[in-house]
């Protein structure tokens, strides 16, 4: 690999940007696509199914064999309430590869004999999500039912990247969330992004069931092409 590639490379990767190198197979000459790139590439659709699915590979194209070399941020996700769903929820996102952090400035749920293994942050949201650089490779779910903390936690959210933001609650209790959040100012294209109520309609009743749900969700929106996620 060039030095100028490599160079470029690990600038994106220290930015939390996916970028790909391509490797024309015939005669080794590479390039780097970084994400703000790839809809002016000749090989935008390759490159972005690569991308969604985090995986390198090679491909045959009437321009020739190429191999695509994948750089991908982890994923992470950002919970705000320690609560029952979260204890089922971090474990299995861990398990898929999630950078897990759950937010809660209630001392008695937010401990670390709850979620052992999990970072867990026992500040309001104002005080604990700046820092967390929430970006396009992060999924966003709010639990607690506090409109006090998830309010301001969904109004960080919106204001990021976030590749997934989802919210526990009936349709009627997300009715009134949206009217509170419309009072602050959020707009309706921002609001149309969250998930509500959260998780894929598989009729979840336990805590681990709807963790199943919103996981699934996730996944869905994190893998699958715009048109094509649920």
């Amino acid at each position: 690999m060039k030095l100028d590639i490599l160079r470029g490379l690990n600038t994106e990767r220290s930015a939390r940007r996916a970028a790909v190198v391509v490797t024309d197979v015939a005669s080794g000459e590479q390039r780097l696509v970084k994400v703000a790139d790839v809809a002016g590439d000749p090989l935008k659709d390759l490159i972005e199914k690569h991308i969604r699915s985090g995986k390198s590979g090679m491909e045959e194209t009437p321009r020739g064999k190429f191999f695509l070399t994948v750089h991908v941020p982890p994923p992470r996700l950002v919970i705000t309430g320690a609560v029952h769903i979260s204890q089922a929820l971090a474990p299995i996102a861990k398990l898929l590869g999630y950078d897990v952090t759950i937010v809660d400035p209630r001392t008695a749920f937010a401990s670390a004999e709850r979620f052992p293994d999990v970072k867990v942050i026992a500040e309001w949201p104002d005080v604990a999500l700046p820092p967390l650089g929430i970006d396009r490779y992060t999924a966003f779910v709010a639990l607690t039912h506090d409109p006090k903390i998830d309010d301001p936690a969904l109004t960080h959210a919106l204001a990021r990247d976030c590749f997934y933001i989802g919210a526990l609650g009936s349709k009627k209790t997300h009715g009134r969330r949206l009217d509170r959040l419309k009072a602050e100012g959020v707009s309706e294209a921002a609001l149309a992004r969250i998930h509500a109520p959260i998780g894929l309609d598989i009729g979840a009743v336990s805590p681990a069931e709807i963790a199943v749900a919103i996981i699934g969700e996730i996944t869905a929106r994190l893998r699958k092409s715009p048109e094509k996620a649920l």
